[in-house]
């Protein structure tokens, strides 16, 4: 493999996102939105302002499942499939690159952009803050800007692999749509409603691992143990063990939901 080859493919990429606004437009989504729940997320109890690091990561925590695996997956969908459609992918296979390289470096040149749109919005809301966070707090806040970004490479690698496998465009837009349903609305719902049918008979052992099969909870359950008081905010505190919640441990399978759906596009690219 060129790591040259590799590296041209996405610095383009990632310029592109850079001059078509993208990446400042995202990270003024995340900065909005992050300091609208800093500020204002206890309004409803009577209280604006900063409450604490533990009560701003657990909303965002709710805020990233729904807004980074969209994006993600909005972002990469046609990464293949939309050069094929403008018939530039052929162009593309006709130079000294091989598929592998081609696929790694659209998908790292997205990933760059996503990363740095990530850290760049959630990072400004740490320097505003900065006078509100002492040393433990600011760690345990990079710790999540760090979690964020590796939940949307999750599901930037599976929007590629998406890519891949889709016939055209629509196919593969409607695809994307219908992994963020599931991942970040159905399979929670799937879970639960097993274990309240079998009367949490069955499964009920087996739950904590189950959780392992959806980068978005992974994401959640890795953010839900970093703080003592973020734990009691979710009941899924109550059924996964400590042991399994290891921050490497977690880091670990998320990096393995980032590598597999590569794999399999790659697979599938070459043939």
């Amino acid at each position: 493999m060129e790591f040259t080859q590799v590296w041209s493919i996405a610095a383009k990429e990632f310029r592109d996102r850079i001059r078509n606004r993208w990446v400042l437009a995202v990270a003024l989504v995340f900065t909005a939105f992050a300091l609208v729940i800093a500020y204002f997320g206890g309004a409803q109890q009577g209280t604006v302002g900063f409450r604490s690091i533990e009560f701003t990561i657990a909303s965002l925590v709710s805020l990233v499942i729904y807004l980074v695996p969209l994006i993600a997956l909005m972002l990469g969908f046609d990464a293949i499939v939309g050069e094929r459609e403008r018939g530039s992918l052929d162009l593309l296979l006709s130079m000294p690159i091989t598929r592998f390289e081609l696929l790694l470096g659209k998908y790292l040149g997205l990933a760059g952009a996503l990363a740095a749109s990530t850290v760049a919005g959630f990072g400004l809301v740490a320097m505003l803050l900065a006078a509100e966070l002492d040393g433990s707090a600011l760690f345990h806040y990079v710790g999540f800007m760090a979690s964020s970004v590796l939940l949307g490479m999750a599901f930037l690698s599976l929007a590629v692999m998406v890519s891949v496998f889709a016939a055209d465009r629509t196919r593969a837009s409607g695809l994307a749509i219908a992994l963020w349903f599931f991942f970040v609305l159905v399979f929670d719902l799937l879970l639960l409603g097993a274990l309240v049918v079998t009367g949490g008979s069955y499964g009920g052992e087996a739950f904590p691992y189950l959780l392992l099969l959806n980068p978005a909870d992974v994401f959640r359950v890795l953010n839900m143990f970093s703080l003592a008081e973020v734990r009691t905010l979710y009941g899924l505190a109550t059924v996964f063990p400590e042991a399994l919640a290891s921050p490497a441990l977690l880091a670990s399978v998320m990096a393995g939901w980032i590598v597999a759906p590569l794999a399999v596009a790659t697979w599938r690219f070459r043939r």
